[in-house]
């Protein structure tokens, strides 16, 4: 049994009938492993994690065939059952640090707070947790920083205190959403380090939200790449990376700098992801894939299984023969 297994899962915003931001999503994580979840803005990367951690608020509605975390489901959760999971066995770093610490109390009364709900210490023992926190994540002085208030901070200190909070109940499953937004490249550096540092010293399960197709090449065991809502390749990084099967993934690899061959442009893919009102009776990337037959405009197609993952593609380009005409 996976630590994390997501059937069917979907989210909408509205009504039973709106569109769903998140659409028929599967996906699963094992023990120890480091999975990324890449896609443009708005593929649904950050409210798929949201919907597993019950932050989708009303007029939100949460629908899945399956959204099981360690054996339990955490769509039957209600309050404190949710909460003795939630901060512990299962944590998330948020994709804005200056907004996820409360800036009406110091670091150090935040990270006591997890350590009081999750591990029982209190008073010098729980204050005593919170400073080998804050030096395990690498802040220096960490003993005067426990007194520090969140606009005293630096974006990449603020981060490495989010780190702290979420690591202090010692999670199976680490969820980090974008985790070095806004910050300068040397210190996205140090907090990608610190994160695969501490993904390894404890045997946690990390998934990892990111737009750096770089950070997943040098990071991930596996990548799921979304597409309007929905999962549209899952598969190996080596095997991903060298030979993608569906053609939103080989786009994206085609936009990468390094892979532009010092061409003046880099690759694009015409069009625009469908929206509310717009979106197509067939495959979702139909009116902006090269590779688009009839069919695609047709049907939708399901995330079948294959040989290196899954893929959601009636015409899986490393199933195509080598030079075949693509009827458009």
């Amino acid at each position: 049994m996976s630590l994390l297994d997501i059937r069917n899962l979907s989210v909408r915003f509205g009504d039973a009938n709106a569109v769903p931001v998140v659409d028929g999503l599967d996906l699963s994580v094992e023990k120890g492993e480091v999975l990324a979840i890449v896609g443009e803005s708005g593929s649904g990367k950050s409210v798929t994690m949201l919907a597993l951690m019950g932050l989708i608020d009303a007029p939100g509605i949460v629908k899945a065939d399956e959204l099981s975390f360690d054996g339990t489901d955490m769509l039957k959760l209600k309050g404190r059952q949710r909460r003795r999971i939630i901060g512990k066995d299962l944590a998330m770093v948020f994709q804005d640090p200056m907004t996820a610490l409360n800036p009406s109390y110091t670091v150090g009364f935040q990270i006591e707070e997890v350590i009081r709900q999750h591990l029982g210490l209190s008073g010098k023992a729980a204050r005593q947790r919170a400073l080998e926190l804050l030096e395990r994540v690498e802040i220096p002085g960490a003993a005067s920083r426990l007194n520090a208030y969140p606009h005293q901070l630096s974006g990449g200190m603020s981060q490495r205190v989010a780190i702290a909070m979420a690591i202090a109940g010692e999670p199976k499953l680490l969820i980090a959403d974008e985790p070095t937004t806004a910050l300068d490249v040397t210190i996205q550096a140090q907090i990608m380090d610190l994160l695969l540092d501490l993904q390894r010293d404890r045997n946690m399960a990390l998934v990892l939200i990111t737009h750096d197709l770089a950070v997943v090449a040098e990071t991930a065991d596996r990548v799921c790449v979304m597409y309007a809502g929905q999962a549209v390749e899952v598969g190996k990084v080596p095997e991903l990376f060298d030979a993608p099967a569906h053609p939103y993934t080989e786009a994206l690899l085609a936009a990468i700098p390094e892979h532009c061959q010092g061409a003046t442009r880099l690759s694009t893919l015409p069009g625009i992801v469908p929206g509310r009102y717009d979106r197509p009776h067939g495959c979702l990337l139909s009116p902006r894939c090269p590779y688009a037959q009839e069919q695609c405009r047709a049907q939708r197609p399901s995330l079948d299984p294959s040989a290196l993952g899954a893929v959601r593609c009636f015409f899986p380009l490393n199933q195509l023969p080598l030079n075949q005409e693509v009827t458009r």
